[in-house]
Order: structure tokens, then sequence, then C-alpha cells
């Protein structure tokens, strides 16, 4: 992930978001999604195993096409299915180098059709793995062309809270291919990672953000991610100072906020209350990122301005003009002069 500190944007995932300052060095908005954070081995008799695997990465591919088989054949037990899938999970997790040699080694296909099963630990060893793997670019279109998405959000939809979250990073690797965002919306990702934000732990939200937050690049995904009722969720994260989801929910809104539909829901949803209130008690980054959605949903609607005058916003959008960064004041100082525009009401009772 890169941060950019700049007057006027901030990148995230190559792409830059205009009109943002991060001019602190606080935590990245967004999780990495990297390897998997789930245990290894659960038994006592986990070393040799792990010394195995560890040899066997160094020295042989033998083993990998021994793993693959396990998965790939009809007669192996469930049970060693685990194991093949947890080995070759741990095998992608610690040894990047590995990533290119499980997938030339035939595991993707077998990996992708656990993930389909009802059998839910074997599930999230599937998906783990897949994630694991799907850290290397090289294998990012290889599992997209197997079919993955699709389990991946069914796994999102039924699987273990583990499965959830590492299936949401799994789908964030993949829309990182940009040809594959539109696929991934399609397929229902969207709704699933709205339900993931709403419900699920904070790895989870995290996870979901991210992941939401890289499909809405894709003007069809935001208009899925409205009408799956994003924005519920969002103003409530926003609203909460404590979720340590403030600045996740004031990005993806961000995105969101051109088009008109999510400027009604924002409104609907009791989210401009919530920016003023960010403008006036949140971080820096807070009050940078809540003046720049104000001014933008009050650029085009008197009754937005006047919603958001009557919510005082006035006084905190100047103290901002004093003591916020370069960007927060020159957003600050637009939306002062928009709200302080005499108002028609006959204008305003029909402007939206």
């Amino acid at each position: 992930m890169e941060t950019e500190v700049e007057s006027n944007s901030f990148t995230y995932m190559g792409r830059t978001f205009s009109g943002l300052t991060i001019n602190d060095n606080s935590s990245s908005a967004f999780s990495d999604c990297n390897s998997d954070r789930s245990g290894e081995f659960p038994t006592a008799s986990s070393q040799s195993r792990r010394l195995l695997i560890n040899c066997a990465s160094d020295n042989s591919d033998e083993f990998l096409h021994q793993l693959v088989s396990d998965l790939e054949s009809t007669t192996t037990s469930i049970e060693l299915k685990k194991q093949a899938a947890m080995e070759i999970r741990l095998l992608a997790k610690n040894k990047p180098e590995n990533r290119i040699r499980i997938a030339q080694a035939g595991a993707i296909k077998p990996l992708i059709s656990l993930i389909s099963t009802n059998e839910l630990q074997l599930q999230e060893y599937g998906v783990t793995a897949i994630l694991n793997l799907s850290l290397c670019d090289e294998n990012k279109e290889l599992i997209a062309g197997c079919g993955a998405i699709k389990p991946l959000v069914y796994a999102l939809k039924v699987g273990t809270p583990t499965a959830r979250e590492n299936a949401a990073c799994a789908l964030l690797r993949l829309s990182q291919i940009e040809s594959n965002k539109i696929a991934i919306g399609r397929s229902g990702a969207i709704p699933m990672l709205i339900k993931l934000l709403e419900f699920g732990n904070i790895r989870g939200k995290k996870d979901a953000s991210t992941a939401i937050y890289s499909l809405c690049s894709v003007k069809e995904n935001k208009i899925r991610a409205i009408k799956a009722g994003i924005l519920k969720p969002l103003v409530e994260l926003m609203a909460d100072f404590g979720s340590n989801m403030v600045d996740k929910s004031a990005y993806v809104l961000s995105l969101l906020v051109p088009l008109v539909e999510a400027r009604v829901a924002l409104v609907e949803e009791g989210g401009v209350p919530v920016l003023v209130e960010l403008v006036e008690a949140g971080s820096q980054r807070q009050k940078e990122i809540a003046a720049a959605i104000l001014l933008q949903i009050c650029e085009d609607s008197l009754v937005y301005r006047s919603m958001v005058a009557r919510e005082g916003a006035i006084p905190p959008l100047v103290a901002l003009t004093q003591s916020g960064t370069s960007r927060a004041r020159q957003k600050a100082e637009q939306l002062i002069e928009l709200l302080r525009q005499p108002r028609s009401a006959n204008a305003a009772g029909s402007d939206i």
C-alpha cells in the first residue's frame, strides 16, 4: 500500500485520490490484506511436520506434487485433504518464492474446489491457501481464470469468520487486476462485503472496506454498493469514534458521493450531522475528508447547503481554515463561501 504525503492527493493501490491530504504518520487507512493471520498447525506434533515442509520447500517439487495429488484424489479422506491444504497454505504463507512453484504444481484448481465444499474447516483452508497464492502477481490471472471468484463469494457468504475475512482479502488481491473488478462485482460479492463491513469483527470490517474501496473504482460497482445499502454502515462507522473505522469508511464514502444516488442515501441515513461532527472533533485527516465530502454534496444543491448550515458547520469550518492542512483549509474556505451565499427559499424547496 502506498501513502503519498502531498498537498492534494492520496495514493492507494496505484490510484491517486485527489482532493485529500494525509499529513500525518499514522497507520494507513486500509488494511493490508496480506497473508493469513490464522493459526498454523493445531497439534503438538506440528514441529516435525513444519521441519518436513521447510525442507521440502527448499529441496523438492515431489512433496508439492504429492500434496496436490492428495487434494485431487477422490479417495483421499477429508482429514488428509485438510492436512494437504493446510500444508500448502503454510508453504505459500511463509516462503513467497513457493507461491509460483505451488501454482506450477497444479494446486490452484483443486484448492478452488475445496472452497465450494460444505465442510467449513476444509473450505477455510482452501480459501486461505488461495489468498496466500494470490499475493503473487503472477498468480492473480491464473486464479481468476480457474474460476475462483464465485467460490470465494460463496465462502464470503457461508464460511467461518476467518474464511470470510480471507475471502475478502483474496477478492481484493484479484481486484488489483482491472478486468477482474467487473467480474467480482457481477458475482454478488459486494452485498456480502457490505454484510462483513456491517457485522464482522474489526479485522473483517477493515478487510471488507479495503476490498469495497478497490472494487468501487468502477462505476457499476459503486451503483451496486449504493443499491445494496452501503451508506447505512458507512455512516454508522463514521459516527463511532471508537470503531477504528472512521477514516476507512470516509474514504469509501468519498468514492461514492460523486453519484447523486449516494448523496441522497447519505442524507437519508443521517450522514450530514456526522460529517459536521467530524469537521469539529475529528483528527486532521478526518476533518479534511469530511470537509471534502461536504463540499461535494453542497456544490449543486441548495437544499443540502441549507441542511449543512443548520447543523452548525460554519464555526468548525472557520476554525479549520486557520488550523487545518493546506488542502483542508482550501476545502473549508470553498464550503464556507457556498454556505454563506444567499439562498432562495423557492429554489431550495425544489433543488436536491
